[in-house]
């Protein structure tokens, strides 16, 4: 895991005193970037001069294994809208030293807008790679279902609770359900390949449809399919829009949610707020 640090410095470079004094340790910082506010000879060729800051600022990121990144075109960060004020690089970027995955990074004077400073971008190269997750499930509303909870069930009912009277009788006791529980599970879940296109509301039914599909490729069953999914989709999702109506969250969670899963128009549901 890389983490990437954005710094705001304010005149005092207050931001730079905590880091150097308190010596933070962040592993696998691939960027450090930010206003740092310190006008320098070194990122800035029309400024003839060299500030100590400079040298606090080149010692925190050498201590977290960063190299500074020179712009592949030279511009302001800072833009004043005062004319008797200049325009300024105040806005730096430090990139993990070696990776050559990593490009210098560029500013865009022509993005900044109505703001007064610059972006800063730097591209990242990432491998597409398909990394496989294996878990075990129990599918919704399936027959395995139905058998995990009768065990389950079944396992509670027949706990002996007629002597709890110390700690050793008590794990004694958990430990029994526990393994109960786990036994159950066992002989009842499947084990499935978690993707990015799991879909929570996919279940046997579902299933069975894209079997059937699959075996005869028949339009008919096609048909069939896709039917089925729109209905188990809308089922899951105006019950899971209703399960969070119902308890008094706030109207703002809800339509968060619904963001969330990219949602199409949804009708009209009560809301207790």
């Amino acid at each position: 895991m890389y983490w990437i640090m954005n710094i705001y410095s304010d005149s005092s470079h207050s931001a730079l005193k905590y880091l150097k004094d308190t010596e933070v340790n962040i592993p696998n910082l691939l960027i450090m970037t930010g206003d740092f506010n310190i006008r320098d000879s070194i990122w800035d060729l029309s400024f003839p001069y060299h500030s100590a800051i400079s040298d606090n600022l080149m010692i925190i990121a050498d201590s977290f294994n960063l190299d500074l990144s020179f712009p592949t075109y030279h511009v302001p960060t800072r833009y004043s809208d005062m004319v008797s004020e200049s325009n300024l690089i105040i806005d730096l970027m430090f990139l993990q030293n070696g990776l050559t995955e990593l490009n210098n990074h560029s500013i865009h004077p022509d993005w900044h807008l109505f703001l007064d400073h610059a972006l800063l971008t730097v591209s990242i190269a990432i491998d597409e790679k398909n990394i496989d997750s294996f878990g075990f499930s129990i599918a919704r509303d399936s027959k395995e279902e139905v058998s995990f909870i009768k065990e389950v069930m079944h396992a509670i009912k027949s706990i002996d609770i007629t002597d709890l009277s110390n700690s050793v009788k008590l794990e004694e006791v958990t430990n029994f359900l526990t393994s109960k529980i786990e036994y159950a599970w066992k002989i009842n879940s499947k084990q499935v390949n978690i993707m990015k296109h799991s879909k929570r509301w996919w279940n046997e039914e579902c299933r069975c449809a894209l079997n059937n599909y699959r075996t005869t490729r028949n339009l008919e069953n096609w048909k069939m399919l896709k039917s089925t999914v729109k209905s188990t989709k809308q089922s899951f999702f105006d019950t899971k829009i209703q399960e969070i109506a119902n308890k008094k969250q706030r109207s703002w969670k809800l339509m968060n949610w619904v963001n969330k899963h990219k949602l199409p128009a949804i009708k009209t549901i009560k809301y207790n707020d």
